[in-house]
């Protein structure tokens, strides 16, 4: 039977309405959720700590470089070993062939002769004479035989050490290159990330940044001021003492001879001594100025840059003293002085790690090659915190 029930009228609903609500609801939780997995942006460090950023990266590529500068110089030196061990294996190798081809030889000929023994040769011999001459003649050369083997075996046991020295020194000469590999990538790194700071500032941090590093030389200069002053003061002083002493030998002795054995006693082997090693310092220091303006570079002893201790090494050279390459084994070479004796040639260190040094010019100023993007200059000695100092010669 049909159904006469009035149809339901539809009613309108608002689910537009809750859809366009939740689509906002969800965008508003999106973002909520962005937002607070979003990394907070890190406060730009002050032009300051950037400062001592940099300056920290440049001293830690300072004691990389002369890790870098240790490795080359014994690479160096171990290539040099491998080359002459490799040499004499060669020669002695040579040796050995010799010796094997005389062995060869009488191998040789005792095949060709049959292996007779001695009482057939006797009655196969034209003359019992003849017998007795080609068994002398025999006897020697089994003792030449008997030598070339001897030499044979000496000759390869010889080869055989060598060869045990080559390839030993071959495996330290791979290990001290790859410490060279690693010191030189440590450089490099130090180095990208100190530009990469740099690089970020902004011209007026770039500014501010110049402005503290005039300030730091300000300082520097003024310290140096105030050493120059000191050890003038000093000077003045001695030198007043002995005048003063050599015024009072002459009253005692009575006369002009007595001034003249005085002054050719103490005060004279004492300015002999002096005066030498001036001599050699004015070598150093002329050199170290000619070089004033050539680029730092990392690893580099001249001739058109530098790193600190190649501008040392090559100074001191030209005085005809031999310093190491690095400030490490420079430091330990010669004799140790105080900062307020320190006299023009003498050689100071820097920071704890021993990682620069320059050369002292007198009031209180340096020659050095500085850093990377830096030229040889002069400098307060003052400008870096000192290690020590050291006088070469």
């Amino acid at each position: 039977m049909a159904s006469h029930r009035k149809p339901r009228t539809k009613v309108r609903t608002t689910t537009p309405a809750v859809g366009l609500t939740t689509a906002a609801l969800a965008s508003v939780t999106l973002l909520s959720t962005q937002s607070a997995t979003a990394a907070p942006a890190e406060p730009k460090p002050a032009v300051e700590e950037v400062q001592k950023k940099v300056d920290a990266l440049y001293r830690q590529a300072g004691a990389a470089t002369q890790e870098y500068n240790r490795a080359k110089a014994a690479s160096a030196s171990q290539q040099t070993k491998v080359d002459t061990l490799l040499s004499d294996v060669a020669k002695r190798t040579e040796k050995i062939n010799e010796a094997r081809r005389a062995l060869g030889s009488y191998a040789a000929a005792q095949y060709r002769n049959g292996g007779i023994g001695p009482a057939a040769t006797f009655f196969l011999a034209d003359n019992p004479q003849g017998y007795f001459d080609q068994s002398r003649l025999m006897d020697r050369a089994t003792e030449r035989q008997q030598r070339s083997v001897t030499e044979f075996r000496t000759q390869q046991a010889s080869a055989a050490k060598k060869r045990a020295e080559a390839v030993k020194s071959l495996e330290t000469l791979t290990e001290t290159q790859a410490t060279l590999a690693s010191s030189k990538k440590d450089v490099q790194t130090k180095l990208t990330e100190a530009r990469g700071l740099l690089s970020r500032l902004t011209a007026e941090e770039k500014a501010r940044l110049a402005e503290l590093e005039r300030k730091k030389e300000a300082e520097a200069k003024e310290k140096a001021a105030k050493l120059a002053a000191r050890q003038a003061a000093e000077a003045k002083e001695r030198a007043e003492a002995e005048e003063k002493a050599r015024e009072e030998a002459a009253k005692e002795s009575g006369g002009g001879s007595g001034t003249g054995s005085g002054t050719g006693t103490d005060p004279g082997s004492g300015s002999g001594a002096d005066s030498g090693y001036a001599a050699k310092a004015e070598k150093v220091l002329a050199f170290a100025r000619a070089q004033i303006g050539k680029p730092y570079v990392w690893g580099a002893s001249g001739p058109s840059s530098y790193d600190c201790s190649g501008l040392t090494q090559a100074a001191w050279r030209e005085a005809g003293v031999t310093l190491p390459r690095t400030t490490w084994d420079q430091v330990e070479f010669g004799t140790r002085v105080a900062t307020s004796d320190l006299k023009p040639g003498d050689l100071v260190f820097f920071y704890d790690d021993i990682s620069h040094v320059g050369i002292y010019k007198g009031d209180g100023m340096m020659i050095h090659a500085p850093k990377p993007g830096a030229n040889v200059r002069e400098e307060s000695i003052y400008y870096m915190p000192i290690y020590g100092s050291v006088r070469p010669a």
